[in-house]
């Protein structure tokens, strides 16, 4: 399998620096190793991990087969929020794992989108993310896309590229924010501390941008919506905890202490999902329902 990537937004950053950022899937070691059995290549010639990329220039990225477990269909319940020959955007709910990985062959969005779709997925992303153009955490609810065919995987993988398909989430922050609406507008990028993490302070992260207003007040703690300029993994966790108001439940980058009983995991949800439909050319937004675990906290935070 072959991945291509172009040095559009970065210059001078070692090459195996660079793909562990776009690669997150692999480890450090597994591209050095890619790299000096010179399965990369940089305009079209092989290259050393200590190669420094320069603007505009062209990856290319090898990978070896590995051959996949075989993933199979499950009937799990979908909410489906809006479905065509094209496009199918479900309700996730919170919990449920996007696509098969180590530790979780069964029980994900995959499975059950299989069975649902039968053999109607994109092929694009390979066996184990068939039709997943992006994703959301496990623990974030909301709309997700989905493509049924390659046409339309290309089309919406370009719009997301371009930063042009429109999301809107709603999430609870802990705190006061201090005003009314902001942007933050701070790179993002794998963090040099703990690999599992993102950050705004890692060396060469990438530029992410994030609209945030107020939606209520509750004291402790800020009902907003957020509105994604760019979609950088783990953007409005680490944008919202970067300024000092982590996302209520994250214990990544918030505390590690839940003030809330029964709270699992980031209070984060997808609502609003606005996308040109790769058929028709004509503007298609959909919105997913806020959760009962969310209309329940804002209920209780209403009366507290």
């Amino acid at each position: 399998m072959n991945k291509y990537f172009t040095a559009e937004e970065t210059s001078g950053i070692r090459i195996d620096k660079y793909l562990a950022e776009e690669m997150p899937e692999l480890s450090r070691s597994h591209i050095q190793k890619l790299i000096k059995e010179k399965m990369v290549c940089v305009n079209g010639k092989p290259v050393k991990s200590g190669y420094r990329l320069c603007f505009d220039d062209s990856i290319e990225v090898s990978i070896p087969e590995v051959k996949e477990p075989e993933i199979e269909a499950e009937n799990i319940p979908l909410d489906v929020l809006y479905e065509d020959e094209d496009i199918i955007v479900v309700n996730k709910p919170k919990g449920m794992v996007v696509h098969p990985a180590p530790g979780h062959y069964s029980g994900t969005l995959v499975n059950a989108l299989m069975y649902h779709c039968k053999d109607q997925l994109s092929g694009i992303n390979g066996v184990m993310r068939p039709g997943i153009v992006h994703r959301i955490d496990m623990d974030t609810t909301g709309s997700l896309l989905v493509c049924k065919n390659d046409m339309a995987h290309q089309n919406l993988a370009l719009q997301l590229k371009e930063h042009s398909i429109r999301r809107v989430y709603e999430a609870i922050v802990t705190g006061n924010l201090k005003t009314d609406s902001g942007t933050i507008d701070a790179p993002i990028g794998r963090s040099p501390v703990d690999r599992k993490k993102m950050s705004t302070r890692a060396k060469n992260g990438r530029r992410a941008v994030t609209h945030y207003k107020v939606l209520e007040r509750f004291g402790d703690y800020t009902y907003i919506q957020c509105e994604l300029e760019t979609g950088r993994t783990h953007q409005i966790r680490v944008h919202m905890a970067s300024i000092g108001h982590p996302l209520l439940g994250d214990t990544v980058y918030g505390s590690s202490k839940v003030p809330i009983r029964g709270l699992q995991g980031q209070t984060l949800h997808a609502k609003t999902l606005g996308i040109i439909h790769p058929r028709t050319g004509e503007y298609l937004e959909v919105n997913a329902p806020l959760p009962e675990y969310f209309l329940n906290l804002l209920d209780r935070l209403t009366k507290k």
